[in-house]
């Protein structure tokens, strides 16, 4: 009688990979750092983005050669005042930024759609509003960091002009009443400008399309409001003027800074806005930047969804 064998196993190949691991899941023990943590994140992301900081090379050519071509009249207008022993700066404070305006627009149409076009390109907003951050913080995050890039861009010929000035001795408390006086006018143009430039970007996805908006309205709003006021000046109608100049952002500031910062004025005849007329100015001035807020926070509301 045969004796019957056990079966056995065959002995797995040296070939045979197979193999089952439980990995398991591990829960989260760190720190909740919420949302005040993320949307100072995305703010210190956003703007570290503006001057290409943590991107490519080429993204940093841009931003930091409009950077560089800020600064460079004001450290010439520096190297002429001590060389020749001035008494005053060629440019006030309060007149830089109105003078390089060309380059301020240039920089924040290229830096506007960067900022917001992307996310909505390739369309990862949603993922930002999962959680924890909310269509606020988000908003929030983008203008401040905006502002701050042009901030920046703006305020530093600035500080250049005022150690110079305080280098070729020149009196102490007006350069510093100046200084002050040129902050507070960039502080506000940094506002008015991001606002408006982020509504514009914010509607298209396309960068490019962003871009050619921002620059369009910007260069030819003030173009249009100029050529309108030297129209009203010859025509001796100088009450016009002032009004004239509340429809572009450029000649806003201009006109705000000209009533209560005690700036002059590029005006046609040198005549600013009274004193009443700036009160609608500045009115107007923080009207537009509520508003760019608002209209920014409605679309991502629809863009959150």
């Amino acid at each position: 009688m045969a004796v019957e064998q056990p079966l056995q196993t065959p002995a797995p190949t040296s070939g045979d990979q197979t193999r089952i691991h439980n990995i398991g899941y591990r829960s989260y023990e760190g720190p909740r750092l919420g949302r005040s943590y993320a949307r100072l994140s995305l703010y210190s992301q956003s703007l570290r983005g503006s001057y290409g900081l943590g991107r490519s090379a080429k993204s940093k050519v841009l931003p930091m050669l409009l950077f560089v071509v800020m600064c460079i009249p004001a450290a010439i207008m520096v190297a002429v005042a001590v060389a020749t022993k001035a008494k005053e700066l060629p440019v006030d404070y309060t007149r830089y930024a109105i003078i390089m305006q060309a380059v301020i627009s240039l920089y924040i149409a290229s830096q506007a759609p960067q900022s917001v076009s992307r996310d909505l390109r390739f369309k990862t907003v949603p993922l930002y509003f999962s959680r924890p951050i909310e269509t606020a913080d988000y908003v929030r995050a983008k203008f401040a960091a905006l502002t701050s890039a042009l901030f920046i861009l703006t305020a530093t010929p600035l500080l250049v002009l005022y150690v110079g000035a305080l280098l070729a001795k020149l009196d102490f408390t007006d350069q510093t009443k100046g200084f002050a006086q040129g902050l507070v006018s960039v502080a506000l143009l940094s506002l008015l400008f991001a606002g408006i430039s982020l509504v514009i970007a914010a509607i298209t996805p396309r960068r490019g399309f962003g871009i050619a908006a921002v620059i369009a309205v910007l260069t030819i709003s003030y173009g249009a409001v100029s050529t309108l006021q030297a129209i009203a000046h010859v025509q001796d109608s100088s009450q016009a003027i002032a009004w004239i100049g509340l429809f572009s952002p450029v000649t806003l500031i201009d006109g705000v800074q000209s009533a209560f910062l005690g700036a002059s004025t590029t005006f046609p005849g040198g005549t600013g806005p009274s004193n009443g007329e700036g009160v609608v100015y500045v009115l107007i001035t923080l009207g537009l930047i509520a508003a760019c807020y608002g209209l920014l926070t409605r679309r991502y509301r629809k863009v959150g969804l």
